[in-house]
């Protein structure tokens, strides 16, 4: 029984991970997914070692925008569920495959932040955070794309919490999981390379404030450097090498075919410093540094409840911390073995948190899945604030605290059961495909957008088709063979608000770039959704979360077109589509 409540939050959150994990019906409509799947279908396991070092080894994925590891997971899974499910393997099923393993990640980080909120808290704070991170939305919608995301969330949670088991009890053994965990985290994807502050934190942090203390006691510091000094190089060292090692061995072709993995890196690193790297990144010019990560995770990824509370959760714990730490350091008793490890295994979350946040945030792109790794401490930061007014709450009102939390159970739980209501019906774009097909004759000519998914997804061979160059520069030969592109078009169809929303916003040529200016291609789709341009809408296909009550016919639908574009763009774009007049 005392397990029971965490068993019961498990199964909610399998059940809202799994259901609608074929959303797309197997047309692979996630990007990065997509790419994945594609890298890891042709890997195979060499003949022999002088192959496995050649560049043009079939293990080589010859892909580094994200780490090795989750490639070779996704393949060696597949390879392992083939004799009972001999499709595993095929294009069109390992995607499932991938999606399925992305629940298990997320459900061990689930269990993670469990042992951390009773480690470092009680037991009652761990199933706290257990809930909230369970129903937040993103991580919900994160674990039914096979992207690097989950998995790292779920490695970098596994590496702060080997670090702080490492922290209260420092042991050779501790010191070397430390080291494979970080490098699986590096081997998911670099970003996990912001867990050094909390590692040199973990290790330093004792050797700092021995010096803090000097002054207040200065006949103490001798017998402790020394023991902190050999602890800091021997057990470092350890972290140091065991890191190198394991990063080598789930992502070996970093090494290998190092020109390839650096040119792939570098090329990312220029992506997040510069939103005019890619047509795809546009849509973060301006972006407010901080500021837009925030607002998405409060809007869409927690949710205003839950994010006002995880969001005062993190300010608590910092100036709790602070406090803690004054009234330590002001004291006159310095005996290790009653310093507060607690105080110190709370500071290498919050480093982490904050160090990241910094980093991540500042990137000049701002994919909500950034931000995904620190959606676990956001929860358990939450829970902390939550079971202290919880408390306050029961002493005010007695057993009347039980009506409130299940009101505020009732509030939070609004948001994510009108997401997964999207789950409920075919995704949009298959929708749209079928209207096509059902509504559009064999012949026609069907104009599509460049850079988003080409509609219909099946059955394109009845048409004929044309692609719209408009994320090119507005230039009079883009519009000349635009319009002779449109002159020749019996049907517009827009995927998704990929292409129109950034590029009807980038209309100040004096402060854009040469070449990224697009008035006229404003001006294009004003026409085009006004009907001035000579085309009608005839058919709209939108999926916005929705909560009903099904015995009194009512229902709220939320529109969350102003969300993070990757929020919607995958499992419920906005489509739309157009005919000419005659």
């Amino acid at each position: 029984m005392k397990y029971l409540p965490l068993f019961l939050i498990l199964i909610l959150a399998f059940i809202l991970r799994v259901y609608g994990l074929n959303w797309d019906q197997g047309f692979h409509l996630h990007p990065d997914e997509r790419a994945i799947v594609i890298a890891s279908i042709p890997l195979q396991l060499p003949t022999n070692i002088s192959e496995l070092l050649s560049v043009q080894s079939p293990l080589n994925p010859h892909f580094f925008a994200y780490g090795s590891l989750p490639m070779y997971l996704l393949k060696g899974v597949a390879v392992l569920l083939t004799p009972f499910y001999p499709l595993a393997s095929s294009y069109d099923h390992i995607n499932l495959v991938g999606r399925f393993l992305s629940v298990i990640f997320d459900m061990g980080t689930i269990l993670i932040i469990f042992l951390l909120g009773q480690k470092l808290f009680s037991r009652k704070v761990g199933l706290i955070a257990v809930f909230f991170y369970t129903i937040s939305v993103f991580p919900i919608q994160a674990a039914h794309f096979y992207a690097v995301d989950t998995p790292l969330t779920f490695f970098i949670l596994a590496t702060l919490y080997m670090l702080i088991s490492f922290y209260e009890n420092p042991t050779k053994k501790k010191a070397l999981f430390v080291g494979i965990l970080f490098g699986m985290s590096l081997a998911t994807k670099t970003s996990a390379l912001v867990l050094i502050m909390s590692i040199g934190a973990a290790l330093i942090s004792d050797f700092v404030l021995i010096f803090l203390r000097i002054p207040h006691r200065p006949h103490i510091w001798f017998p402790h450097i020394p023991k902190l000094i050999k602890k800091l190089l021997i057990e470092g060292l350890i972290i140091l090498i065991s890191t190198v090692i394991s990063f080598i061995i789930f992502e070996p072709y970093a090494l290998l075919d190092f020109k390839e993995f650096s040119r792939q890196t570098l090329e990312q690193s220029q992506m997040t410093h510069n939103p005019f790297a890619f047509p795809f990144t546009l849509q973060y010019v301006g972006k407010i540094p901080y500021f837009y990560e925030l607002k998405n995770i409060f809007f869409w990824g927690q949710g205003p409840i839950i994010a006002t509370i995880s969001f005062l959760g993190t300010l608590y714990i910092s100036f709790h911390l602070i406090k803690r730490h004054l009234g330590w350091w002001r004291s006159n008793d310095f005996d290790s073995s009653e310093v507060d490890k607690r105080w110190a295994q709370e500071l290498i979350l919050l480093i982490f948190f904050l160090s990241y946040f910094i980093v991540v945030g500042k990137f000049a792109v701002g994919w909500m899945r950034y931000m995904l790794p620190l959606y676990p401490l956001l929860s358990l930061f939450a829970a902390v604030l939550a079971y202290k007014l919880l408390i306050l709450i029961k002493r005010k009102f007695g057993y009347w605290y039980l009506f409130v939390v299940l009101v505020f159970i009732c509030s939070i739980l609004y948001w994510p059961l009108s997401f997964v209501n999207i789950y409920t019906k075919p995704n949009t774009r298959v929708l749209a495909s079928e209207w096509i097909n059902q509504n559009i004759p064999v012949g026609p000519t069907l104009a599509i957008e460049h850079w988003d998914d080409s509609l219909p997804l099946f059955g394109q061979e009845k048409y004929k088709m044309l692609t719209l160059p408009l994320y090119d520069p507005d230039t009079s030969e883009k519009w000349k063979t635009i319009n002779q592109e449109l002159s020749k078009t019996d049907y517009i169809i827009i995927a998704s608000n990929r292409l129109y929303t950034p590029l009807m916003r980038l209309t100040d040529c004096k402060k854009l770039p040469v070449g990224r200016c697009y008035t006229q291609t404003s001006e294009y789709y004003k026409k085009l959704f006004s009907g001035s341009l000579g085309f009608k809408k005839v058919a709209e296909f939108t999926s916005y979360p929705k909560f009903s009550f099904p015995l009194v016919k009512w229902e709220h639908e939320i529109n969350d077109s102003s969300a993070d574009e990757s929020f919607t763009v995958y499992d419920h774009p906005k489509v739309l589509i157009f005919q000419k007049i005659p």
